[in-house]
């Protein structure tokens, strides 16, 4: 029996972690990063939310004034700037620390764009499952809450995915 190569699951990169010929990425760029897309999200959250909970949910029992359907978007789209900020700042932390994905060329880090879908795929799962709970907690409806988070998976996954290539150029926060 002939041995075969193994391909890697992700595509031709292969999975190194922190090899010495890689830049440094300092936990700052992580913060930045954070605090700009945080920005960006917390904005789609709150239209989101509203629209959801004015327009879905009274589908599924939920009826609220236009100025308590605000007051829910906003106390979402605030709360989750505290705990998307967190998960962000780690799930950045982790992907600095797994090379896959990247390289140098010249004096630049570069990131494939597999990398970037994949970062892109992994923290939506991980926001997405936090809006449901706070849409949840702060509607009480469990229906709405869905449809907000299920919304949110397809604007957040472009907006993010921007977000990522135009950081992936940037040099901040990268020491060669």
């Amino acid at each position: 029996m002939k041995d075969h190569p193994q391909v890697p699951v992700f595509g031709p990169e292969t999975l190194a972690l922190a090899p010495a010929d890689q830049p440094e990425i300092k936990p700052w760029r992580s913060i930045a990063k954070a605090i700009s897309w945080r920005a960006v999200g917390s904005l789609d959250t709150l239209l989101l939310s509203y629209l959801m909970i004015t327009y879905i949910g009274p589908y599924f029992g939920l009826e609220q004034s236009p100025g308590e359907a605000v007051k829910a978007a906003t106390y979402i789209a605030i709360t989750e700037i505290v705990t998307k900020i967190l998960f962000y700042y780690f799930h950045e932390r982790f992907w600095a620390w797994v090379q896959w994905g990247t390289s140098v060329e010249g004096n630049k880090r570069k990131e494939s764009l597999r990398r970037t879908a994949t970062k892109t795929f992994t923290f939506r799962t991980i926001a997405t499952l936090d809006t449901i709970m706070l849409a949840w907690f702060f509607t009480g409806s469990i229906e709405t809450a869905l449809s907000i988070g299920g919304l949110e998976i397809f604007t957040k996954l472009m907006l993010y995915f921007l977000h990522e290539r135009i950081w992936a150029r940037l040099p901040f926060g990268i020491v060669h």
